[in-house]
């Protein structure tokens, strides 16, 4: 199981604490592969982007009209977060659903 996400993030501390034995990969330190970054553009579609992050209102109007891949390749930290990859399954954020399928 990975964990994407930021080693600062409090919801992604909550999650690598709640699930220990994952592997944790930093999106600024690390980069999200394109391949991850697509599947998850596929499940997720829009919500893969944090429209509500410090990134994001920092951008200007070129930037954000970006298409997604092109926008997380260059700005990984826009992608919500976690991103938990486990296996062929994917879930995005730290809800209680996420944590009640993960934690067993």
């Amino acid at each position: 199981m990975l964990i994407y996400g930021l080693k600062t993030c409090d919801t992604c501390r909550k999650a690598q604490k709640a699930l220990p034995d994952a592997e944790f990969r930093d999106v600024r330190a690390d980069g999200v592969p394109a391949e991850v970054i697509a599947s998850a553009l596929a499940e997720f579609g829009d919500k893969l982007v944090n429209t509500r992050s410090t990134t994001w209102r920092e951008l200007d109007e070129a930037e954000r009209a970006r298409p997604a891949p092109d926008l997380l390749a260059a700005h990984p930290t826009l992608m919500k977060r976690p991103l938990i990859v486990d296996g062929a399954t994917m879930h995005l954020g730290w809800t209680k659903d996420v944590e009640a399928a993960l934690v067993k």
